[in-house]
């Protein structure tokens, strides 16, 4: 297994990447972009797209932007309406697995920005059995999450007669490098299903289980083609007209409007995915089972090229939270009704045989990952440190030290008087 020899990316990632002559991979190639764009140009050009949308007759919103309450979502719609002017309809896809954290974010977010929101909510019992069959078919039990949030926006959109969407970063060019910030790349049905949903598509769960038919898969049912071409619904990647650094934007929010923090199990990143019990947990537990890598090896491989960590570092910051096992595993399993054999069962045969190999004793042996392997971390290829930079713990409004079921549905407005993410 080749390992990038500057931001420690493994050649399986699972988006795909290639390296160059130097080992350097496609990923922090086209991040070098973000140092030579003229950004003040781009935001030049952003402004006068958006322009377009703004205040057209007879409709009350300008477009729709995607939220769970993340800190990279208070950022875009603070510059989408406070900078740029536009009204936006914010519209969320319930994960069933939300933190007290992430409802109270949500929360936060709509009531500091003082937006309009929908929420598409599919019922329990259809989700778990979606779990269920993507696991066992795909070895996934997070597809419901990446195909509702992908399709939701789109369905409102598209009945709502507003015409655009706007995304935050576009994440195959952030983390593998699989378009330039020249391209323009926007969200299409096309990009959708071959990159945010691996080729799986809502068509192809039905007939496995009797529980699931075409009537329950419609929150995961992208509007036709003729749908779109009425609508003329196209979607917009923030980051490709602003240097995205998630980190610097997640630390202005927390200044400027209150966002809540905290720490995971999984990655040192304390600012990304807290709002779901399961993203940096299970889902990411699934992916180190299947490739052998994990979100910190995404965050290390962002930091890397943000110049704000040591390679050296960035390896003991993988060996540290790689393979460790989530305690939320067992919550998950208690909540779709599987035992933890089941569980594996379902993910063993995706593991990839280039770092996954069974033992005689019919153990997994994880010899392909990056833990095996002698990195070397001087190859004259690295970023020199120049700001060094923590992740903050803030104060947390609510205990969240223990759980023991998911938040289905929680507080969607916060005041003085009502901060609880569920009661009070």
């Amino acid at each position: 297994m080749k390992y990038c020899n500057r931001c420690l990316y493994p050649e399986n990632h699972a988006l795909n990447i290639i390296f160059d002559n130097r080992g350097v991979c496609s990923g922090c190639r086209v991040h070098e972009e973000k140092y030579e764009i003229d950004w003040t140009a781009k935001e030049k050009e952003l402004d006068a797209l958006l322009s377009q949308y703004k205040g057209r007759p007879g409709t009350s919103y300008d477009c729709v932007i995607p939220v769970v309450g993340t800190g990279d979502d208070f950022f875009v719609v603070d510059l989408v309406k406070n900078k740029y002017g536009l009204n936006p309809l914010l519209v969320t896809y319930n994960t069933h697995f939300s933190t007290k954290v992430g409802v109270r974010n949500l929360a936060r977010l709509i009531t500091e920005l003082d937006c309009d929101h929908m929420m598409s909510t599919v019922g329990p019992d259809t989700i778990k059995e979606i779990c269920k069959i993507t696991l066992r078919k795909f070895g996934d039990m997070y597809w419901h999450v990446l195909a509702g949030s992908q399709t939701f926006p789109v369905q409102v959109a598209t009945k709502l007669d507003i015409p655009l969407i706007i995304w935050g970063v576009n994440g195959w060019l952030d983390q593998v490098g699989m378009f330039s910030h020249h391209d323009r790349v926007e969200m299409t049905k096309k990009v959708r299903k071959e990159h945010a949903m691996r080729g799986i598509d809502a068509e192809d769960l039905i007939g496995i289980s009797d529980k699931v038919t075409h009537k329950d898969l419609q929150a995961f049912t992208y509007p036709s083609d003729a749908q779109l071409e009425k609508s003329r619904v196209r979607g917009l990647y923030i980051g490709n007209y602003v240097f995205w650094d998630s980190q610097k934007q997640v630390e202005n929010v927390i200044e400027k409007f209150g966002y809540e923090t905290h720490v995971q199990e999984r990655t040192y990143n304390t600012y990304e995915s807290i709002h779901c019990y399961n993203n940096a947990s299970v889902h990411d537990y699934v992916k180190y089972l299947k490739f052998g890598y994990a979100k910190v090896s995404d965050h290390v491989a962002r930091d890397i090229r943000l110049k704000r960590l040591e390679k050296s570092k960035g390896l003991q910051l993988i060996t540290k939270y790689l393979p460790v096992k989530p305690k939320a595993l067992g919550v998950f399993l208690d909540w779709v009704g599987m035992s933890e054999r089941e569980f594996m069962d379902c993910v063993d045969p995706f593991r990839d045989s280039r770092v996954w190999e069974k033992t005689s004793d019919g153990r997994w042996s994880c010899t392909g990952s990056i833990l095996s392997h002698s990195i070397d971390l001087q190859t004259g290829h690295e970023l020199e440190v120049v700001e060094s930079r923590d992740y903050k713990i803030t104060e947390l409004l609510e205990d969240q030290t223990s759980f023991n079921e998911y938040i289905l549905l929680g507080r969607s407005f916060m005041d003085v008087r009502n901060y609880k993410a569920v009661e009070g």
